[in-house]
């Protein structure tokens, strides 16, 4: 009995640590989250409040704020009271795709807001962000900015594996040739070394009467 129990107990123990190794994951992240969550709040009710901003357009610029920040060339975006104007700030009624790119996502606005990319070296020229945002209601579905670091796109490899393979048609067609000359030259050996034993032989001596 206890054999044939051993192996239950091992496997409860090993579920109890895994489920237990989960809630500490999520034990850990959830605070980030709510960090995150509560700078967003913060910022669009800044926007919202000081700055007169719509809560769309103050939402957009929040999440394109984040968003800078995570990048390699921004620290955080700046967005003075002008960004909020008509000639920044835009809510275009939309009711059709956020972009035709991967974002195909149907929208009912579509929200642009202007700031400014502070960088993280420290450099004093600040870089002009242009965010787009589309909504659905007061939920986002689908973001973009000028992002002057993009993602690299990953190298092709359809080149290097033709030029491979043209390597090794050229290798074989090499060898095919360096065979062919050697068997040419096996052949005109055997040919000489067949005639120098032929003429080698002596002709029979007549014998005289």
């Amino acid at each position: 009995m206890d054999c044939t129990n051993a192996p239950r107990r091992l496997l409860r123990l090993v579920g109890r640590l895994a489920s237990f190794a989960a809630s500490l994951s999520l034990a850990c992240t959830a605070p980030a989250f709510a960090d995150q969550l509560e700078q967003h709040n913060d910022l669009v009710n800044r926007f919202v409040n000081e700055m007169r901003a719509d809560p769309l357009v103050a939402d957009c610029a929040a999440h394109g704020n984040f968003v800078a920040s995570t990048s390699t060339a921004f620290d955080h975006v700046e967005f003075p009271p002008s960004s909020f104007d008509s000639a920044h700030a835009s809510i275009t009624p939309w009711n059709d795709s956020f972009d035709e790119g991967k974002q195909r996502v149907k929208v009912d606005n579509i929200v642009t807001v202007e700031g400014l990319g502070i960088r993280q070296n420290g450099a004093s020229d600040a870089a002009d962000l242009k965010f787009r945002c589309g909504y659905v209601g007061s939920q986002m579905l689908a973001f973009s900015w000028n992002d002057p670091v993009p993602p690299t796109r990953a190298r092709s490899v359809e080149q290097p594996q033709s030029r491979a393979t043209s390597g090794k048609h050229r290798g074989s067609k090499g060898k095919q040739a360096a065979s062919g000359k050697s068997a040419k030259k096996s052949t005109a050996k055997s040919s000489k070394s067949t005639s120098s034993k032929s003429s080698s032989k002596k002709a029979p001596v007549k014998k005289k009467h």
